[in-house]
């Protein structure tokens, strides 16, 4: 994780306290936007509900330019970086200064021996000193609104550099002003193309060379607006340039190289907005094989890596993962080109009957959906295609149709089909004249429908002129070169606009007031504390969870007259707060069905936790409930990103199964419904084997009423493990058989 974990000023609600009291500059807040509605607008546990953007208009465009430690002495390094920028402030129409204590001049321009000497407010900055620190006060002084710093040796170089890094950091926040960086690199100010049209792609970095891929889609025709080479992020982040063009009109889709998140929250945010506005995020986030280094008592924390936390919020935020650079070069590029599908049908179409089988099977596997075309449509196709071969999905041609005037009546013929709004031609290598023709019509044929065609050119030379002209010169086919980047692509235009078309922000459904239900936990609460199973389970009662019928005792003769009370047969256990796997120690007792097995259960049980020196707050005599499907419910702390949820099959195979899925609050209805979607085991739900439905409605509502707990209670609940939650068969609800809760 880079940088520090501190939020800009309105992202924070103390900070924004501080600036509302006047404890900061009145520019302390130049260039940083206020929530969506102009207010404040926090939810239950005070965290932000809309993005914080920032006004970068005048970082990407400014006006004025100052350039402190420039040079044009052969040799030094800041020489190159001089005269780069000089030639981008020409480019951007800005006004650039030279700022350097000994020269009169550089590169023939007036130059300023310090900041307070320059002529005018600046609006950027570009700090080309060792050390930023020191510059940062005295751009503030002057009110600039913007710095760039390139020096390294911060977060990146260990603990001595995290120390210099949130100081840099602190100074920025007084100042008011935003920085980029530090080591950060130029790729802000690089060349961009102007002779290209159509949306254009926003590119952030936390490694500039692995934005270099991305950069290059202008060589094939795709328009880049903007690089973000975020670096440290000891101020400005990933989370602000999304926020920022995900309001930008240019932009058609956001891509991103992202090594570390430094505020989950904010990132959520971000995602939130674009996902509003409708424009993808394509995201290369490293740290896939990360194991996460908390320790957790719960079967919920060992369920719930780091990676598996980021992996589902991403999904959960329509952020799309890819694996690779070129994945997120071609992902990228489909989404911010194509239109919005009119259909989710994908046809297959080629000239070989091995390459089209090959294609669909991947693309199946890969959950596109292939609709078998009607016996209409296969008719009319074999009007030009021999009645031997295939043309329900995949289309063979066989070859020749595509040489003469009959090739383009298939295309046409296809993308005609209502249930079709992909059509993907692999073509494996080039066999003129045919593919040729089959490149030209192609093009020809896209740039008259509104729906995608997608060409795999799978030649490894690259240098035909079918390829380089044809398709490469169109800006209505989407040209790939790998079969799986494709069906990458593919998959993630469809999901983006499936997602998007019925997208409702679970921040605007987010609780702004406490419930009665968190008075009543408060009240349970015991800070720096394990409760017992007894108090965990007060805890799920004020939140509307229900738990079987059963009663505390600390006596052999209350054991019996308890079991009288919740009715054989009747499980006991012990219930202490030091107490996570009572099992494990033989500290349950199930099935009893007579005063004497309890008499004797309640002296064992007893026995067993003096002998292990292990404290109790009595022993638990509870109703037994059998049948049902076993669920884990919980909530753990995400270092990133606060509170989540998890859900997943239970009981005792629940470390063995690994069957979980995660989200982080808030959320509603609909991803609770999701989370069990992802499930391997989701079938059980549905009833195997003879078995009724469970009460898949009454396990959504303990999901959603455990968020509403994490989201309340917020860092006073460290960890809680509802397992099992017995699902009961439809129409009967659920019970929480154990639980377990760590307060901080």
């Amino acid at each position: 994780m880079l940088g520090s974990t501190h939020g800009t000023f309105t992202t924070d609600p103390r900070r924004a306290h501080v600036v509302a009291c006047g404890e900061l500059p009145p520019h302390a807040v130049h260039g940083r936007a206020v929530t969506a509605d102009g207010a404040d607008d926090l939810d239950v546990s005070g965290r932000p509900l809309h993005a914080d953007v920032p006004d970068l208009d005048r970082f990407f465009r400014p006006e004025s330019v100052a350039v402190i430690g420039a040079s044009d002495a052969e040799g030094r390094p800041n020489t190159g970086i001089t005269r780069q920028l000089i030639a981008w402030a020409e480019r951007v129409g800005a006004r650039l200064h030279p700022v350097h204590p000994t020269r009169g001049s550089v590169f023939g321009i007036p130059c300023f021996p310090s900041v307070a000497d320059l002529p005018e407010q600046v609006d950027l900055a570009v700090l080309l000193v060792g050390d930023p620190l020191p510059v940062i006060e005295q751009l503030a002084e002057e009110k600039v609104r913007f710095a760039v710093a390139f020096a390294s040796g911060f977060a990146e170089t260990g603990e001595e550099g995290a120390a210099a890094q949130e100081r840099l950091a602190a100074a920025v926040r007084r100042s008011g002003l935003r920085l980029l960086g530090p080591n950060t690199n130029l790729n802000a100010f690089e060349k961009f193309r102007d002779d290209l049209e159509g949306p254009a792609i926003a590119l952030i970095t936390q490694s500039g060379h692995q934005g270099r891929p991305v950069f290059t889609l202008q060589e094939l025709g795709i328009r880049l607006s903007h690089w973000a080479p975020t670096g440290n992020e000891a101020d400005l982040e990933t989370a602000d340039f999304i926020s920022y063009f995900a309001g930008q009109p240019e932009v058609g889709a956001i891509a991103a190289y992202v090594e570390g998140l430094k505020d989950g929250r904010a990132f959520l945010l971000a995602a939130d907005r674009a996902a509003r506005n409708g424009v993808p995020v394509v995201a290369v986030k490293v740290g896939r094989t990360e194991t996460g280094a908390r320790m957790a008592a719960s079967h919920t924390g060992k369920l719930t890596g780091a990676d598996a936390v980021v992996d589902a919020a991403m999904r959960q935020f329509g952020v799309i993962r890819v694996d690779g650079l070129d994945e997120l070069q071609d992902t990228s590029a489909l989404l911010a080109r194509a239109r919005p599908p009119r259909a989710d049908g994908v046809v297959v179409y080629s000239i070989s009957g091995g390459t089209g089988a090959h294609f669909s099977d991947l693309a199946t596997e890969a959950g596109l959906t292939l609709p078998t075309l009607s016996d209409a449509k296969q008719t009319e196709l074999h009007q030009w295609i021999p009645d031997y071969l295939n043309v329900a999905n995949p289309v063979d041609n066989g070859g020749h149709p595509v040489g003469d005037w009959r090739g383009r009546k298939i295309i046409d013929a296809i993308l005609d089909d209502p249930q079709v709004g992909v059509l993907i031609c692999p073509i494996t290598g080039p066999f003129p004249p045919m593919s040729d023709k089959l490149a030209q019509d192609l093009v020809d044929a896209a740039e008259q429908t509104d729906k995608l065609v997608c060409v795999v050119w799978g030649s490894p030379v690259g240098t035909e002129e079918a390829y380089r002209t044809t398709l490469l010169g169109s800006s209505r086919v989407a040209t790939f070169r790998t079969f799986a980047n494709c069906i990458t692509a593919v998959r993630a235009y469809l999901d983006h606009h499936r997602f998007t078309a019925g997208y409702r922000s679970p921040f605007d459904e987010a609780p702004r007031s406490p419930s009665p239900s968190f008075r009543k936990a408060q009240a349970l609460m015991r800070p720096g504390q394990q409760l017992s199973e007894h108090a965990a389970k007060q805890l799920l009662r004020a939140y509307g969870i229900r738990v079987p019928r059963e009663q505390l005792v600390t006596s052999a003769a209350a054991a019996v007259r308890a079991a009288g009370l919740v009715g054989y047969p009747v499980v006991m256990k012990a219930s202490g707060p030091q107490l996570a796997h009572k099992t494990e120690l033989g500290l349950v007792k199930i099935g009893l069905t007579s005063a004497s097995q309890v008499r004797d259960a309640y002296r064992e049980l007893t026995d067993i936790a003096r002998y292990e020196g292990v404290p109790l707050d009595g022993v638990l005599v509870c109703q037994m409930v059998e049948r049902g499907v076993e669920m884990v419910v919980g909530v753990t702390q995400d270092p990133l990103f606060g509170p989540t949820v998890t859900v997943g099959l239970g009981g005792v195979l629940v470390e063995v199964l690994r069957d979980a899925a995660v989200r982080v609050p808030p959320f509603g209805e609909n991803q609770a419904q999701a989370m069990l979607s992802e499930l391997r085991g989701r079938a059980l739900l549905d009833g195997v084997r003879g078995a009724p439905p469970a009460d898949v409605d009454a396990l959504v509502e303990v999901v959603l009423r455990v968020q509403r707990m994490a989201l309340e209670l917020g860092e006073d609940i460290a960890e809680l493990d509802i397992n099992p939650l017995m699902v009961l068969p439809r129409g009967q609800g659920a019970v929480a058989l154990d639980a377990f809760a760590v307060c901080r």
